[in-house]
């Protein structure tokens, strides 16, 4: 009994040690596509800490210098323009859609990701993680040309640290669709870029993508179909209810949970019949994954870091508007960058903060 009670306290002290590292975080992203041939896609951001965030309008020929921890890296210009989401004061998309219909989200990737050492032959190609997903945004009209950049070594990533994102360069993959449907996972494994293809659209955190699609194979059984009554000598046993076939879906806040619960529902959902009601549903397949405050957190020197959905965002790479909602109001909110002037001078913001407004429809009844 002794031994099993220090076998208990050396897991929890490891436990806690492991929270200590990083605080609680969890994204989800999935794609749709609809009956008329277009695809909607979207994700939700959440993290330990409250992230500064604003929608952001990059136009043609923006100029950009890529960080490395020895100084300037990569220098381009923005070849398309584009529209997405930025943390705090760094004005670098982590999630968007440019004018092609390329789209790209920076996800957390906690105690996987390993990023490129910095030396004099390889800086003039380096981004900081936060530069990777803005360079992919503002270069390329399709998933093959990203991935050809990708294994023609155009940039590496670098361990920057960044400011207000902790003491350590902040943990990222990437997940990258265009408007064919087609879709890839980039992930820093032990200093290199390694790719995945993407079939379902869905991606959450660690760990690697690779173990995400394999872990899907213990889940095969389930079902959109309610279980059939069993008959068990002369006794019927039927389902309590609703949704029999799902039993076994991993409900917790973990990314193998959601990452399970993010392919199963886009695959059993209903197609949409426009890319415009594909948002809609989008939406509502990631409420399934909103985290409110208090539900997942952890204790690091006695502070508490709550999880929890700060912002959702989609993309519809057909009509290239991009929408999103915040924790603190629902209400969802779009850009539209076809009605943009995307040779402008200079990037243009709009914060994600807001008040959720509250409709009286007292007079409605009376």
């Amino acid at each position: 009994m002794r031994a099993s009670l220090n076998v208990r306290a050396f897991l929890a002290a490891a436990l806690a040690a492991a929270l200590v590292v990083q605080p609680a975080l969890a994204c989800t992203g999935i794609m749709l596509k609809t009956t008329d041939g277009s695809l909607v896609h979207g994700r939700t951001v959440e993290f330990g800490l409250t992230i500064e965030s604003s929608i952001a309008v990059v136009p043609r020929g923006q100029a950009f210098i890529g960080k490395t921890p020895t100084g300037d890296g990569l220098k381009y210009n923005a070849k398309y323009g584009a529209v997405g989401a930025i943390a705090f004061t760094d004005i670098k998309l982590l999630d968007g859609m440019n004018e092609t219909g390329l789209a790209v989200g920076a996800f957390y990737f906690p105690t996987f990701a390993k990023y490129t050492p910095v030396t004099p032959d390889n800086q003039s190609k380096g981004l900081s993680p936060a530069d990777f997903p803005n360079w992919i945004l503002t270069q390329f009209a399709s998933v093959d040309e990203v991935r050809k950049a990708v294994q023609a070594g155009e940039a590496i990533i670098t361990p920057t640290v960044l400011d207000k994102w902790g003491t350590e360069a902040p943990p990222f993959h990437y997940v990258v669709y265009d408007k064919t449907g087609a879709s890839i996972v980039i992930e820093p494994i032990e200093g290199r870029l390694v790719m995945h293809d993407n079939p379902l659209g869905v991606m959450t955190n660690s760990p690697s993508f690779d173990w995400h699609m394999t872990n899907l194979r213990n889940y095969i059984s389930l079902s959109p179909n309610n279980a059939s009554p069993v008959k068990i000598d002369g006794e019927t046993f039927q389902p309590l209810g609703q949704g029999s076939g799902m039993i076994g879906l991993p409900g917790d806040f973990t990314p193998p949970s959601r990452f399970v619960r993010a392919a199963i529902f886009t695959a059993t959902a209903t197609p949409s019949k426009t890319a415009e009601a594909g948002v809609d549903q989008v939406f509502h397949i990631l409420n399934n994954f909103d985290i409110p405050v208090g539900a997942s957190r952890d204790v690091s020197d006695g502070v508490v870091h709550n999880d929890y959905t700060m912002l959702t965002t989609a993309r519809d790479p057909q009509s290239l508007r991009y929408y999103y909602k915040s924790y603190e109001d629902q209400t969802i909110r779009m850009v539209d960058l076809k009605q943009l002037d995307l040779n402008a001078k200079g990037i243009k913001m709009v914060s994600t903060k807001g008040q959720q407004p509250i409709a009286d429809m007292t007079s409605q009844v009376k």
